[in-house]
């Protein structure tokens, strides 16, 4: 009962959330700066995780192809499909919902418990539209770059780790890379990154706006938002991978 009164209620607050903003001109200036926050601020953590990944499924498959019957291409093939399919759009989102969602809940939560929120709605301003609309409009946004940004270093990652350890040459990963490609691969991923950059943002947005009581529970508001954010991923993940791809 718990569980259906919740989603109720954050139906409730989406509803508010997309109202049309009183003034695009100030929401304009703040997509702008959550740009920043949400996009920008994370290209680091995505680069870093995205080599490395990248490097350690090229291995991993080389470790793991004991046969002399498999073409030498099946590394890239691998690394290719791991990435585009499930590390990049999956993974990533999964660490975003760590940085990005606790982020967007702790601020909420902190303008919530020190009345910010209710000072905004007593001068009439639509404060779900004006707060969290354009937070998910610069995540919706940026993160298929952020996500197009992973590929292409996981799939450089596993190429550059895999000729240093000399388990792959470049003519057959790159050839591997090329075999059967199809591109609503792609296509699939960009589907799945946009569906869970609405629901990092949502979720997240929604935990710290309804965010009660001393600061504590601001840090509380802020650890549901990531548990509740990465199940509904994961959820989402099954779901779209079972109408698209199935």
């Amino acid at each position: 009962m718990k569980l259906l009164s919740d989603i109720g209620k954050y139906a409730q607050f989406m509803t508010k959330v997309l109202a049309k903003p009183q003034k695009w001109r100030v929401s304009g200036g703040q997509m702008i700066q959550e740009l920043q926050d949400i996009g920008i601020n994370s290209i680091g953590i995505v680069s870093l995780m995205s080599i490395f990944m990248g490097a350690v499924i090229t291995l991993q498959t080389a470790a793991n192809i004991d046969s002399p019957l498999i073409p030498a291409y099946t590394i890239g093939f691998t690394t290719r499909e791991s990435i585009l399919l499930e590390f990049s759009p999956t993974i990533i989102a999964l660490i975003l919902a760590g940085k990005v969602g606790s982020s967007i809940a702790s601020q909420l939560g902190t303008m919530r418990i020190t009345e910010q929120i209710d000072a905004l709605t007593m001068m009439g301003i639509k404060s779900a539209s004006f707060l969290v609309l354009p937070k998910i409009i610069a995540a919706v946004f940026f993160f298929p770059f952020l996500i197009t940004w992973s590929m292409a270093l996981g799939i450089f990652g596993g190429w550059l780790f895999g000729t240093l350890a000399d388990v792959v040459t470049t003519t057959d990963y790159i050839d591997g890379l090329r075999f059967a490609f199809d591109p609503f691969s792609y296509t699939y991923a960009m589907i799945k990154t946009l569906a869970f950059a609405f629901l990092i943002t949502s979720i997240s947005a929604y935990n710290g706006f309804y965010a009660k009581g001393s600061a504590l529970e601001v840090s509380r508001s802020a650890t549901r938002a990531v548990v509740s954010s990465s199940i509904a991923i994961l959820l989402s993940n099954y779901l779209i991978t079972q109408i698209l791809l199935l």
